[in-house]
């Protein structure tokens, strides 16, 4: 197959696990962000300082855009992005926490 037949788009996957050690500052940050945009409607700014207010992983979530991720990557424009944050169990030593493991998610051969 030639360059010209295949895609020019790539689905880039990434997983990370975080630690919040200063909630607070966290959460300050995130309220700081969703204050400076001027784009956003009061009833969506009222809902969004809510949800930063009672869940760090919403404020980690406004906080992480995927557009800084590849705004500096030559010759790449971002087409699309959508991302969640949530909070987990995590315990690096258990045997059930395999970074390596295959979730069964599709397009895992890259």
């Amino acid at each position: 197959m030639s360059a010209d037949d295949t895609s020019r788009f790539v689905r880039l996957r990434v997983e990370m696990v975080v630690e919040v050690d200063d909630a607070q500052k966290l959460t300050g940050a995130a309220l700081a962000r969703v204050a400076e945009d001027e784009q956003m409607p009061a009833d969506e700014r009222a809902h969004a300082e809510a949800a930063v207010k009672a869940d760090e992983a919403e404020a980690l979530a406004y906080l992480v855009d995927p557009f800084d991720l590849v705004s500096q990557v030559p010759g790449v424009e971002l087409t699309q992005a959508s991302w969640s944050s949530e909070q987990i169990d995590y315990d690096p030593d258990s045997p059930d926490w395999d970074p390596d493991e295959d979730d069964g998610g599709e397009d895992d051969d890259v």
